[in-house]
């Protein structure tokens, strides 16, 4: 096989010109910010929203006056039979170049942070890891046949080394398995079509806004870089590993934590977490 073109250049401030991108979940938070970025980077950007549809417009608003193009989609990836509609509905539109599995059930705030363990871990696996699986074989299949692509997944900076609590046992399990999925497909798909993930530790979010100051200590204190992540912080790796720049990664899961310091030790009230 012969070397890729790599085309991209110290201070290109447009890596991603001509290609485009679709993000699942884009319409708030992290999945925003990477549909921000990357239509700054130049490319395209499809949209994704479960039932967000007036956060999804005011995305479509921001990335028009960068510019940008793309179609917006909504669909319940919670439903099995959700995801080869949305890929074929997508793949009406052209191909796709990058393809971001962004979007993810919240189980800590808002009336799903009161359903129980069992509960809040059938909705994760079912968004956060079937869906995330079934889209990116979907997507990945017409990758190859067409030659090229990459797709990246969000994986958790602790799924590797455990948290304690119901949270970690969630997060850890639906994410490791994501990152672990990662991997395998890499090797699948390979060498046409690259496959990554990002594993973001403490970022602000919806939920670190109602978060005690337990939290926002230990946010800071397991960082070497002594403060919370940001969204944009997340979205500037996905447009470096969407980007010729990452050209030659593959099967990688990049941590976005700044630098992970080590478990916290001030003690709480497992039963009382947010």
């Amino acid at each position: 096989m012969s070397e890729p073109q790599i085309t991209a250049v110290a201070g290109d401030t447009r890596p991603l010109s001509g290609k485009t991108a679709l993000v699942t979940g884009s319409s708030s938070g992290i999945g925003r910010a990477m549909a921000v970025a990357l239509a700054t980077a130049g490319a395209d950007v499809h949209l994704h929203t479960r039932s967000n549809l007036r956060g999804m417009a005011e995305v479509r608003q921001q990335l028009q006056a960068i510019g940008a193009g793309g179609r917006d989609f909504q669909f319940d990836l919670a439903e099995q039979a959700s995801s080869e509609t949305f890929v074929k509905a997508v793949d009406e539109s052209g191909p796709v170049d990058i393809w971001i599995n962004n979007a993810g059930v919240d189980v800590l705030t808002g009336a799903a942070a009161n359903l129980s363990f069992d509960e809040k871990l059938a909705a994760l696996w079912a968004v956060d890891v079937r869906a995330t699986m079934s889209l990116s074989r979907l997507i990945g299949t017409k990758m190859v046949a067409r030659g090229s692509g990459t797709i990246i997944n969000i994986g958790w900076d602790q799924a590797e080394v455990g948290m304690e609590g119901d949270s970690g046992q969630m997060f850890a399990t639906v994410k490791g398995a994501v990152m672990a999925f990662t991997r395998s497909l890499a090797r699948t798909l390979a060498p046409k079509v690259r496959v990554n993930c990002i594993a973001p530790g403490w970022i602000r979010t919806k939920w670190s806004g109602e978060a005690s100051d337990y939290w926002d200590r230990r946010a800071k204190s397991e960082a070497l870089l002594d403060r919370w992540g940001t969204p944009q912080d997340v979205a500037a790796a996905v447009v470096f590993l969407a980007s010729p720049a990452a050209s030659f990664i593959t099967g990688h899961t990049l941590p976005v934590n700044g630098g992970f310091a080590g478990a916290f030790t001030e003690p709480r009230n497992l039963h009382g977490e947010s």
